[in-house]
């Protein structure tokens, strides 16, 4: 079976006929190289593929970012904009998509079902035309690191993940995808999940559920993340293709980048620019072993000493492993393992950008702190291109058979645990011994 094929489904509307199943690692493997090439789009380039994609939530444009690596190969998806209440995001994502800025509050748009017609009209949404939504609603509320506030009252960012439930009950895509922390599916957020789980199955959705890491999908990073894909028919969720000792490390990913002093720019790249950092911090950098290092007991702020969970603090990362997951907070050496292996500095932006599997040729707008959150708070693009890539084979193909349903992923049915932060780190404590 060729690629072409692909194309041609497409464009003659023979979705479900065929079973294309066998072209994913294929379609997987080319997309990835696409989106190593990626620049700015312009719409005229995909106005007239048939797929709309509308990214909600949409931060830079992570996710969408593996649907436009889809169009490098076969042209399937056409993008209607990337809606984020930051202004910034919202910036980032119609620079590098072609696409208005949509700087909204998607909770506006769910409450008020004449302005979400509004809305929908002057992007340029078609009802006839098939649609995938995205919806990664922001994951602090859900993450682990709030565990100390679990007896507090309830997150408002927990209640969008159902905002966006309401939205897609409204306009009745053919496909959702959502992204969160692991912790959404676990005993204290199930709640949440299963309320959108049940209004997605009351409009008609097959919804599965899984927790990944992206370094299966050949992400530099250990990033463990619970993806929720609904469609109006069975499907097969998606499949890691990398064993962890396959994994990309820090070095593959990095370890090219020309030295850079702290708070000093490459003169050929602005964005290889780290914190300036203060001589306090430099002098505990400097004290860290290279290469995976920990701060030696006494060196640095005492209270490090006298309080456990701070072992990775001023840690360096390991050149021949992937990085620890990448948060907005990766410029920043004492907010974990985020000084370089061996330069006395932490991350810079396009250190961290490359260890979300982000291409050069990706813009970030805003300001420098704008950028790292901004990197941070994405869906790595080669974690989203496996997503993507899953999801549009599954769309064309015909419902998958007894045999292929065994043979895949589960979806998750049962919360995993109380905090599924305890589980990785057993993975890892594993993996590690039989290093």
């Amino acid at each position: 079976m060729d690629i072409e094929l692909l194309q041609k489904c497409l464009c003659d509307g023979s979705w479900g006929e065929k079973d294309y199943r066998e072209l994913k690692s294929i379609l997987l493997s080319k997309a990835q190289e696409q989106q190593k090439y990626f620049t700015p789009l312009a719409k005229e380039e995909y106005a007239g593929n048939p797929i709309q994609v509308m990214d909600f939530f949409s931060g830079a444009g992570g996710t969408s970012l593996g649907f436009a690596a889809i169009n490098g190969v076969v042209s399937a998806f056409k993008f209607l904009g990337g809606c984020d209440i930051n202004r910034a995001s919202a910036e980032s994502y119609a620079h590098n998509f072609g696409t208005p800025i949509i700087n909204r509050d998607v909770k506006e748009l769910a409450d008020d079902k004449n302005e979400l017609e509004r809305f929908l009209a002057e992007i340029g949404y078609d009802k006839d035309k098939p649609t995938i939504m995205i919806g990664c609603a922001p994951c602090q509320g859900f993450t682990s690191h709030r565990k100390r506030h679990w007896g507090e009252k309830d997150d408002v960012r927990n209640n969008l993940v159902n905002v966006f439930a309401e939205i897609v009950g409204y306009m009745q895509p053919l496909a959702f995808v959502m992204e969160n922390v692991p912790e959404f599916l676990s005993n204290r957020y199930w709640k949440y999940f299963s309320q959108a789980k049940e209004r997605y199955r009351r409009d008609g959705y097959v919804v599965k559920e899984n927790i990944y890491n992206a370094a299966s999908f050949g992400v530099p990073q250990e990033r463990f993340r619970s993806i929720v894909i609904g469609m109006k028919k069975d499907f097969l969720l998606p499949e890691g293709f990398l064993m962890p000792d396959k994994y990309k490390t820090v070095r593959d990913t990095i370890g090219r980048l020309q030295p850079v002093l702290a708070g000093v720019a490459d003169s050929e790249d602005v964005m290889h620019k780290s914190a300036a950092h203060k001589k306090s911090t430099l002098d505990v950098i400097k004290r860290v072993p290279h290469d995976g290092g920990n701060r030696p007991k006494g060196v640095g702020p005492a209270c490090l000493d006298r309080i456990k969970g701070f072992s990775d603090t001023y840690g360096r990362l390991y050149w021949d492993r992937p990085s620890i997951t990448i948060t907005h907070y990766a410029r920043n050496p004492a907010s974990g393992r985020y000084t370089h292996p061996e330069q006395d500095r932490g991350l810079t932006a396009r250190e961290a950008a490359l260890l979300q599997s982000f291409p050069y040729g990706f813009k970030f707008m805003g300001s420098t702190d704008n950028i790292y959150r901004q990197i941070g708070e994405a869906v790595p693009p080669l974690f989203a291109t496996g997503i993507a890539t899953d999801i549009l084979i599954e769309l064309l193909s015909s419902e998958p058979t007894d045999r292929q349903l065994e043979d895949s992923p589960r979806s998750i049915e049962e919360p995993v645990s109380n905090s599924y932060s305890s589980v990785i780190a057993g993975i890892k404590t594993r993996r590690k011994e039989e290093m």
